[in-house]
């Protein structure tokens, strides 16, 4: 959970939440229930639900139409359908405790693999004491990215996906992408990145899950 000040109000309380298309009518019932009601306003950053009460429900996609837009009588049916596409993509976590590579579609994982690495953390140790971890922490940086690559070309170049979703260390996440083992694979679209721990099995599941939802932001009221 986050916080975003406006002016001199107090803090307002932001949170972000992953909604299956199946879920959401239902979801958005029990927002509405819950704050007396609100009006659908579609936008350039996505589709605002603005409650009676003052809090606001930020509610995006997780893929473009590119030419197939969801079908419904209103926004959020639309937003709904959009989201229950059967879209394959391949999720890419990479932190400095581990990796996972997957290809999923409905939240599924249909081929994967995860793996335990280690980076040193940044020291505060100068001359040549900092020097020597700084050189082993590169060593370390680059056998994750060789390992990330490898493994992720072998999964990716098992079945076809549109879109790529980058997770975990932004750094580390961008550094396997532009690696020679995935030049196939880093030209394509990426999703919204996913901010995930430790890509443990667990972990992975997750984020196929959260990776084929709508990601929802609701704002209270302040």
């Amino acid at each position: 959970m986050s916080a975003r000040t406006t002016g001199g109000a107090r803090p307002a309380s932001v949170r972000t939440a992953f909604i299956p298309g199946s879920r959401l009518a239902g979801w958005a019932d029990r927002f509405g229930a819950a704050h007396g009601g609100y009006q659908l306003r579609d936008d350039d950053d996505g589709l605002r639900l603005l409650a009676a009460d003052g809090a606001e429900a930020l509610l995006q996609p997780p893929w473009p139409a590119d030419g197939r837009p969801g079908r419904g009588e209103d926004a959020l049916e639309r937003l709904a359908s959009l989201a229950s596409q059967p879209r394959r993509l391949g999720l890419l976590l990479a932190r400095r405790g581990g990796y996972g590579v997957a290809v999923v579609s409905e939240g599924q994982v249909l081929a994967s693999k995860v793996g335990s690495t280690y980076v040193q953390s940044r020291t505060a140790a100068g001359g040549q004491s900092q020097q020597r971890f700084a050189r082993r922490r590169s060593n370390q940086a680059d056998a994750l990215v060789e390992a990330v690559a490898e493994q992720a070309a072998r999964i990716f170049s098992g079945g076809l996906f549109e879109y790529v979703v980058p997770g975990g260390d932004r750094a580390l996440a961008g550094l396997v992408l532009q690696h020679p083992a995935l030049k196939d694979f880093a030209a394509m679209p990426r999703l919204a990145y996913l901010d995930v721990p430790d890509p443990k099995a667990a972990v992975l599941r997750k984020a196929a899950a959260d990776s084929c939802a709508v990601r929802v932001q609701v704002t209270d009221a302040s």
